[in-house]
Protein backbone atom coordinates (compact mmCIF):
# COMPACT_ATOMS: atom_id res chain seq x y z
CA UNK A 1 0.00 0.00 0.00
CA UNK A 2 1.19 3.48 -0.83
CA UNK A 3 1.78 5.43 2.37
CA UNK A 4 1.34 8.74 0.58
CA UNK A 5 -1.49 10.89 1.86
CA UNK A 6 -2.35 14.32 0.42
CA UNK A 7 -1.87 17.35 2.65
CA UNK A 8 -4.63 19.82 1.72
CA UNK A 9 -3.65 22.29 4.44
CA UNK A 10 -0.15 22.58 3.02
CA UNK A 11 -1.53 23.06 -0.47
CA UNK A 12 -3.81 25.82 0.78
CA UNK A 13 -0.85 27.51 2.44
CA UNK A 14 0.90 27.69 -0.93
CA UNK A 15 -2.23 28.85 -2.72
CA UNK A 16 -3.40 31.40 -0.17
CA UNK A 17 -0.34 32.65 1.67
CA UNK A 18 2.38 32.33 -0.96
CA UNK A 19 0.55 32.81 -4.25
CA UNK A 20 -2.36 34.92 -2.95
CA UNK A 21 -4.54 32.85 -5.27
CA UNK A 22 -7.97 33.95 -3.96
CA UNK A 23 -7.18 37.61 -4.54
CA UNK A 24 -5.64 36.91 -7.93
CA UNK A 25 -8.54 34.75 -9.07
CA UNK A 26 -11.40 36.98 -7.94
CA UNK A 27 -9.88 39.81 -9.96
CA UNK A 28 -10.68 37.77 -13.08
CA UNK A 29 -14.25 38.02 -14.40
CA UNK A 30 -14.50 34.26 -14.89
CA UNK A 31 -13.78 33.63 -11.20
CA UNK A 32 -15.27 36.69 -9.54
CA UNK A 33 -17.42 34.47 -7.28
CA UNK A 34 -14.54 32.24 -6.18
CA UNK A 35 -13.92 32.19 -2.42
CA UNK A 36 -11.74 30.50 0.17
CA UNK A 37 -14.59 28.29 1.39
CA UNK A 38 -14.82 26.70 -2.04
CA UNK A 39 -11.05 26.27 -2.16
CA UNK A 40 -11.12 24.50 1.21
CA UNK A 41 -13.96 22.22 0.17
CA UNK A 42 -12.35 21.18 -3.12
CA UNK A 43 -8.87 20.58 -1.74
CA UNK A 44 -10.21 18.64 1.26
CA UNK A 45 -12.43 16.41 -0.85
CA UNK A 46 -9.73 15.88 -3.47
CA UNK A 47 -7.28 14.85 -0.76
CA UNK A 48 -9.81 12.47 0.77
CA UNK A 49 -10.63 10.82 -2.55
CA UNK A 50 -7.01 10.39 -3.57
CA UNK A 51 -5.92 9.16 -0.17
CA UNK A 52 -8.75 6.67 0.28
CA UNK A 53 -9.34 5.45 -3.28
CA UNK A 54 -6.30 6.01 -5.49
CA UNK A 55 -3.28 5.67 -3.20
CA UNK A 56 -4.18 2.16 -1.92
CA UNK A 57 -4.09 0.83 -5.51
CA UNK A 58 -0.50 1.86 -6.14
CA UNK A 59 1.31 -1.25 -4.89
CA UNK A 60 -0.94 -3.78 -6.56
CA UNK A 61 -0.85 -1.74 -9.74
CA UNK A 62 2.93 -1.95 -9.67
CA UNK A 63 3.15 -5.63 -8.76
CA UNK A 64 0.32 -6.92 -10.97
CA UNK A 65 0.41 -4.34 -13.73
CA UNK A 66 -1.66 -4.22 -16.89
CA UNK A 67 -2.07 -7.64 -18.52
CA UNK A 68 -2.27 -8.29 -22.27
CA UNK A 69 -4.14 -11.44 -23.21
CA UNK A 70 -6.16 -12.53 -26.24
CA UNK A 71 -5.99 -9.09 -27.79
CA UNK A 72 -7.29 -7.24 -24.75
CA UNK A 73 -5.75 -5.28 -21.91
CA UNK A 74 -6.89 -5.94 -18.35
CA UNK A 75 -5.99 -3.26 -15.86
CA UNK A 76 -4.80 -4.07 -12.32
CA UNK A 77 -7.48 -4.87 -9.72
CA UNK A 78 -9.41 -1.82 -8.62
CA UNK A 79 -8.23 0.51 -11.38
CA UNK A 80 -11.45 0.46 -13.38
CA UNK A 81 -13.73 0.94 -10.38
CA UNK A 82 -11.55 3.81 -9.18
CA UNK A 83 -11.83 5.52 -12.54
CA UNK A 84 -15.60 5.09 -12.61
CA UNK A 85 -15.79 6.76 -9.19
CA UNK A 86 -13.37 9.47 -10.33
CA UNK A 87 -15.28 10.67 -13.37
CA UNK A 88 -18.73 10.18 -11.88
CA UNK A 89 -17.73 12.41 -8.95
CA UNK A 90 -16.85 15.15 -11.42
CA UNK A 91 -13.11 15.35 -10.83
CA UNK A 92 -12.01 15.41 -14.50
CA UNK A 93 -14.32 18.34 -15.21
CA UNK A 94 -13.03 20.72 -12.53
CA UNK A 95 -11.50 23.32 -14.85
CA UNK A 96 -13.56 22.66 -17.99
CA UNK A 97 -16.09 25.25 -19.13
CA UNK A 98 -19.59 24.89 -17.76
CA UNK A 99 -21.09 25.00 -21.25
CA UNK A 100 -19.08 21.87 -22.04
CA UNK A 101 -20.26 19.97 -18.98
CA UNK A 102 -17.47 21.16 -16.72
CA UNK A 103 -17.46 23.04 -13.42
CA UNK A 104 -15.60 26.13 -14.56
CA UNK A 105 -13.26 26.20 -11.56
CA UNK A 106 -9.73 27.65 -11.64
CA UNK A 107 -7.00 25.55 -13.23
CA UNK A 108 -5.01 25.97 -10.01
CA UNK A 109 -7.40 23.56 -8.28
CA UNK A 110 -6.99 21.04 -11.08
CA UNK A 111 -3.21 21.35 -10.64
CA UNK A 112 -3.57 20.54 -6.94
CA UNK A 113 -5.71 17.52 -7.77
CA UNK A 114 -3.20 16.12 -10.25
CA UNK A 115 -0.30 16.76 -7.90
CA UNK A 116 -2.08 14.49 -5.42
CA UNK A 117 -2.93 11.89 -8.04
CA UNK A 118 0.57 11.69 -9.49
CA UNK A 119 2.18 11.38 -6.09
CA UNK A 120 -0.30 8.74 -4.93
CA UNK A 121 -0.41 6.52 -8.01
CA UNK A 122 1.27 7.72 -11.17
CA UNK A 123 0.41 4.58 -13.12
CA UNK A 124 -3.32 5.09 -12.57
CA UNK A 125 -3.03 8.82 -13.23
CA UNK A 126 -1.72 8.19 -16.73
CA UNK A 127 -5.27 7.24 -17.74
CA UNK A 128 -6.92 10.64 -17.12
CA UNK A 129 -3.68 12.58 -17.53
CA UNK A 130 -4.33 13.38 -21.20
CA UNK A 131 -7.91 14.54 -20.74
CA UNK A 132 -7.17 18.23 -20.27
CA UNK A 133 -4.99 18.45 -23.38
CA UNK A 134 -7.52 16.52 -25.46
CA UNK A 135 -10.31 18.76 -24.17
CA UNK A 136 -8.41 21.94 -25.09
CA UNK A 137 -7.52 20.58 -28.52
CA UNK A 138 -11.12 19.67 -29.34
CA UNK A 139 -12.54 22.88 -27.85
CA UNK A 140 -10.28 25.22 -29.78
CA UNK A 141 -9.56 23.35 -32.99
CA UNK A 142 -12.23 20.74 -33.74
CA UNK A 143 -15.05 21.14 -36.23
CA UNK A 144 -18.57 21.70 -34.88
CA UNK A 145 -19.40 18.08 -35.70
CA UNK A 146 -16.47 16.73 -33.70
CA UNK A 147 -17.24 19.06 -30.81
CA UNK A 148 -20.82 17.87 -30.71
CA UNK A 149 -19.69 14.26 -30.58
CA UNK A 150 -16.67 14.39 -28.27
CA UNK A 151 -16.33 17.62 -26.29
CA UNK A 152 -18.70 16.97 -23.39
CA UNK A 153 -17.67 13.31 -23.12
CA UNK A 154 -14.01 14.28 -22.80
CA UNK A 155 -14.72 17.27 -20.53
CA UNK A 156 -16.55 15.11 -18.02
CA UNK A 157 -14.11 12.22 -18.30
CA UNK A 158 -16.80 9.77 -19.36
CA UNK A 159 -14.58 9.12 -22.37
CA UNK A 160 -10.80 9.03 -22.16
CA UNK A 161 -8.19 10.12 -24.66
CA UNK A 162 -5.15 8.17 -25.74
CA UNK A 163 -1.82 9.14 -27.23
CA UNK A 164 -0.24 6.73 -29.68
CA UNK A 165 3.14 7.94 -30.86
CA UNK A 166 5.14 4.91 -31.84
CA UNK A 167 5.37 2.31 -34.62
CA UNK A 168 6.19 -1.42 -34.51
CA UNK A 169 9.85 -0.96 -35.43
CA UNK A 170 10.37 1.90 -32.95
CA UNK A 171 8.98 0.98 -29.55
CA UNK A 172 10.20 3.60 -27.10
CA UNK A 173 12.92 4.79 -29.51
CA UNK A 174 10.85 7.49 -31.19
CA UNK A 175 13.80 8.48 -33.35
CA UNK A 176 13.02 5.41 -35.47
CA UNK A 177 9.46 6.53 -36.26
CA UNK A 178 9.04 6.97 -40.02
CA UNK A 179 5.74 8.83 -40.11
CA UNK A 180 5.92 12.56 -40.70
CA UNK A 181 3.35 15.21 -41.51
CA UNK A 182 3.98 18.21 -43.73
CA UNK A 183 1.68 21.18 -44.43
CA UNK A 184 -0.08 21.05 -47.79
CA UNK A 185 -2.54 23.79 -48.64
CA UNK A 186 -3.85 24.31 -45.13
CA UNK A 187 -4.04 20.59 -44.37
CA UNK A 188 -1.49 18.03 -43.28
CA UNK A 189 -0.11 15.15 -45.29
CA UNK A 190 1.10 12.06 -43.43
CA UNK A 191 3.94 10.43 -45.37
CA UNK A 192 2.85 12.45 -48.38
CA UNK A 193 -0.78 11.39 -48.06
CA UNK A 194 -3.13 14.40 -47.84
CA UNK A 195 -5.69 13.95 -45.13
CA UNK A 196 -6.25 14.44 -41.45
CA UNK A 197 -5.65 12.56 -38.27
CA UNK A 198 -8.65 11.30 -36.38
CA UNK A 199 -8.64 10.47 -32.69
CA UNK A 200 -11.41 8.28 -31.35
CA UNK A 201 -12.30 7.34 -27.82
CA UNK A 202 -14.59 4.73 -26.37
CA UNK A 203 -16.95 5.27 -23.49
CA UNK A 204 -15.59 4.26 -20.10
CA UNK A 205 -18.75 2.46 -19.19
CA UNK A 206 -18.43 0.24 -22.27
CA UNK A 207 -14.94 -1.07 -21.53
CA UNK A 208 -15.31 -3.43 -18.57
CA UNK A 209 -11.78 -4.81 -18.94
CA UNK A 210 -10.03 -1.48 -19.19
CA UNK A 211 -9.31 1.37 -16.82
CA UNK A 212 -11.59 3.68 -18.70
CA UNK A 213 -11.42 3.92 -22.46
CA UNK A 214 -9.33 3.37 -25.52
CA UNK A 215 -8.67 5.03 -28.81
CA UNK A 216 -6.60 5.13 -31.92
CA UNK A 217 -5.02 7.73 -34.15
CA UNK A 218 -5.10 6.89 -37.84
CA UNK A 219 -4.70 8.71 -41.15
CA UNK A 220 -8.21 8.60 -42.59
CA UNK A 221 -7.04 8.85 -46.19
CA UNK A 222 -4.14 7.19 -47.92
CA UNK A 223 -2.78 6.90 -51.43
CA UNK A 224 -2.01 3.73 -53.31
CA UNK A 225 1.43 2.48 -52.37
CA UNK A 226 1.79 4.74 -49.33
CA UNK A 227 2.50 3.09 -46.04
CA UNK A 228 -0.26 3.02 -43.48
CA UNK A 229 0.86 3.99 -39.99
CA UNK A 230 -1.65 2.97 -37.38
CA UNK A 231 -1.40 3.04 -33.64
CA UNK A 232 -4.06 1.40 -31.52
CA UNK A 233 -4.69 0.43 -27.94
CA UNK A 234 -7.17 -2.12 -26.70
Amino acid sequence: MNAYQPQPAEQRFILCEVLQAPQQLTALPAHADFDVDLLVQVTDEAGKFVGEVIAPLNREGDEVGAQWEAGAVTMPPGFRDAYQAFWQAGWPSLACATEDGGQGLPAALEAMLYENLSAANHGWTMAPGLLHGAYECIKHHASPELKARYLEKVATGEWLATMCLTEPQAGSDLGLVRTKATPEGGAAAANGVPGRLLTTTRAARDTPRSCGGAGRVVPVTEASGASRNRAASA
